[in-house]
């Protein structure tokens, strides 16, 4: 029969047993903890940097200033990580869901080309031009355009964009020369050069295919694949046909172009 003295020893054998398990996890927990905010940490800081080089390659956006935002934001959430709610944990991860859902739909949206190569114009929509040097993003824009073009060489392209901020020259004329630079016949290219936005490309734009085809045109429509959604939906707010060819995006500039035209889509939607 087992003695107090035993029944006592097994009782603080079990409880240290409970004690050490709690410890684990407790060290487990912290471990874990840690990890996340250093790579919420690592992921706000990298952002920063990321905002900074799109600075210097790119034409400053909204896009830039969310992204900057939400990386100060995301370094803040590091921090003050052990301290926040489990609630606010999950409306915080709800929140960085909806719009990255949105993303992804706007990119598989864009790159699902319908074009079939009897078009009778190519509209490129402008982008940033520093000095006379077409933007990377709009460098990818005018490539899909010569890699169409080289497929039905009887379309005419209209190429779109005023004097930006960082121009010396007009997007249009910039984007004329990278053209005739990748081979296409300046004959076979349409300048619009007062426009200043992404509505005014298409308005003038559709003047100018009128003019040459007074008996109507079916038009291909070129951005940038995250841009490709509201684009086509303007031009069939302003009655233009077009059938959509999204263009390449680099990663690096996914948040700061993604950010930015979430908002404008928004922006189209609500007024």
């Amino acid at each position: 029969m087992p003695t107090n003295k035993s029944k006592s020893t097994k009782s603080k054998n079990t409880k240290t047993k409970k004690d050490n398990k709690s410890s684990k996890s407790d060290k487990t927990t912290t471990s874990h903890s840690l990890l996340i905010r250093a790579f919420l940490l690592f992921g706000g800081f990298l952002s920063l940097i990321n905002v900074g080089f799109m600075y210097i390659v790119a034409n400053p956006t909204i896009g830039f200033t969310l992204q900057a935002i939400l990386s100060i934001a995301l370094i803040f959430y590091a921090i003050f990580f052990k301290d926040i709610h489990r609630f606010v944990h999950i409306a915080i991860i709800i929140l960085f869901l909806i719009p990255l859902t949105f993303s992804i739909f706007l990119g598989v949206y864009g790159n699902r080309s319908q074009v079939d190569y009897t078009e009778d114009v190519v509209i490129v929509l402008g982008a940033g031009v520093n000095g006379t040097m077409v933007s990377r993003p709009l460098a990818h824009r005018l490539n899909a355009a010569v890699d169409y073009w080289q497929n039905n060489p009887d379309a005419m392209i209209i190429v779109t964009g005023g004097l930006g901020n960082r121009a010396t020259i007009t997007e249009a004329e910039a984007m004329s020369r990278f053209l005739v630079w990748r081979g296409i016949p300046e004959e076979a290219i349409l300048l619009e050069e007062y426009s200043t936005s992404t509505y005014e490309n298409l308005v003038f734009a559709k003047e100018i295919a009128t003019e040459h085809f007074p008996d109507g045109f079916q038009a291909v429509l070129v951005t940038n694949d995250f841009h490709i959604y509201r684009a086509t939906r303007l031009a069939w707010q302003i009655g233009v046909d077009v059938h959509p060819l999204g263009a390449h995006t680099d990663w690096y500039s996914w948040p700061v172009n993604y950010l930015r035209e979430i908002v404008a889509i928004i922006n189209f939607k609500l007024f």
